[in-house]
Formats: C-alpha cells, sequence, structure tokens
C-alpha cells in the first residue's frame, strides 16, 4: 500500500507589475511616517527581504550600503546573505534617513522606528502596508510577504535565473524558490503566444 502524497503545496500570492508599481509609486513630501513607509514597502519589494529582516536593520551598522547599493542580512538559520538594493528604494532610504533623527528615540538603533521612536514592530509593518494599500487603491488583502513573493515572481519573469533569486531569497533548497516559477505560467503564455512563430492559427 502506498502512502498518502502529501496535499498540494499552495501557491503564493504575488502582486501584478501593475499593481506594484501603483502600491509604490508614491513620493511623501513632508511626512515623516509616510517617508519611513515608502522606505519600508520599497526595500521589502526591491530586495525580498523577509518581515523579520526589515524589521531587526539597524541603522548604522554598515549593513546598509546605499554607495554600493547593497544590504546585508541576517535571515532563517543565522545565513548571512547580500542583496541588492534598487535605485527607488535607495531614493526612498535616503528620505527617510534624512528625517528619521528627528523620529528615532535617543540611542535607538533600528533603522525603522513607530511612532515611538522605539524599533518598529512586525504587526505595525503589516498595519500600515495594509493601510497604505487601502489608500492607494491596491485591492485585496496586501501583507509583508507579498511584497517578497512578488519580488521572487517579477525577478524570475525578467532573469528566469532560478540559482540567482534562490541566493537572494535566502532559501536553503531551490525547491522553496520553485514554487515561484508557477507564478509566472499566465505571463509566460501571453508571451509564448504573441512570440511563437507556430503560436496562432493561420
Amino acid at each position: 500500500m502506498q502512502p498518502p502524497s502529501a496535499p498540494p503545496r499552495a501557491l503564493p500570492k504575488a502582486l501584478s507589475v501593475e499593481a506594484a508599481q501603483q502600491l509604490l509609486d508614491f513620493a511623501p513630501a513632508d511626512d515623516a511616517l509616510l517617508l519611513r513607509d515608502h522606505a519600508m514597502f520599497e526595500l521589502l519589494y526591491s530586495s525580498g527581504l523577509r518581515r523579520a529582516e526589515l524589521v531587526s536593520l539597524d541603522a548604522r551598522d554598515g549593513r546598509l550600503d546605499l554607495a554600493a547599493g547593497e544590504i546585508t542580512v541576517t535571515g532563517k538559520g543565522r545565513k548571512t546573505r547580500t542583496i541588492p538594493v534598487g535605485a527607488r528604494a535607495r531614493d526612498a532610504l535616503r528620505a527617510w534617513l534624512a528625517v528619521r533623527p528627528g523620529r528615532a528615540a535617543a540611542n535607538e538603533r533600528a533603522l525603522f522606528v513607530g511612532a515611538r521612536g522605539r524599533r518598529i514592530s512586525p504587526s505595525a509593518l503589516g498595519s500600515r502596508l495594509k493601510s497604505w494599500a487601502r489608500r492607494r487603491g491596491v485591492p485585496g488583502r496586501i501583507h509583508p510577504h507579498m511584497l517578497r513573493h512578488s519580488f521572487a515572481s517579477h525577478l524570475l519573469q525578467s532573469a528566469q535565473d532560478l540559482r540567482a533569486v534562490q541566493e537572494m531569497l535566502g532559501h536553503s533548497s531551490i525547491s522553496t524558490t520553485q514554487v515561484y516559477t508557477h507564478l509566472d505560467f499566465q505571463a509566460l503564455a501571453k508571451v509564448y503566444d504573441a512570440a511563437h512563430p507556430r503560436a496562432k492559427k493561420k
């Protein structure tokens, strides 16, 4: 008698490229907390960070190098990895760092602080993203991990380099990363229909 097969893994939910742009194409002017939120969300999407990795970042430990365009994080299993930071995220981070001294409590090390000037909590991060998405008119239940999923899916659509995405996500097994390839089927099908010489009926 064969053992029962494992149930199929649920696909992670990712935003479309258009929805990600709608969510993030916004430049807060003078509101420090909105500048912070914009920097957090741009960084999540730009670099595929986990929520815990983002909230654990410190402001002056050398792990965020805006000049080099990279960030070093310690993820699951105490594994350290260095990931690129895109231009939009770098701009948003510079805008936040310019106002952070006026929001952070004395001697607070955290890169991102909450309303009381202390390290922002994971739950506050999720709450701010939900509120941000609602104001930006992005439908559905938007949560921080969805930006990580979107990072992986959109990168695979463009680069088709599973190993590179595995490294950037910090996955110990490539099978964990492969789940994102299934998200791309509809997008790939459209490319196939448009590009393959025998895809269309005469």
